[in-house]
């Protein structure tokens, strides 16, 4: 979010992003237009959460993990497809 804001992002922050790692591979669920709504929680317009979206693409690969997009699909089928990325080994830790 700092990127998003053009904020520089200080060196304690750099440094625990890449010592806190998550897994390398991630799930990315993606801007959707169709689904976008903002309300008392989901403040952002769409563009900030087009650029969201596309700066936390950018990030994750700068530090190194390998994403996977979640299917623009309804959360029984976005549910179905971790699951089966996560049986399927395609889940490996550092």
């Amino acid at each position: 979010y700092l990127t998003l804001c053009s904020l520089p992002v200080p060196r304690h922050v750099a440094t625990a992003a890449k010592a806190a790692r998550y897994n390398r591979r991630v799930f990315l669920a993606p801007f959707w237009d169709e689904i976008f709504t903002q309300d008392t929680e989901r403040k952002q317009s769409q563009t900030e959460a087009e650029a969201t979206c596309a700066v936390m693409f950018e990030t994750y690969i700068a530090l190194g993990y390998e994403i996977t997009e979640l299917p623009r699909a309804d959360t029984a089928r976005r549910a179905e497809f971790i699951a089966a990325h996560l049986g399927s080994g395609l889940i490996t830790s550092k």
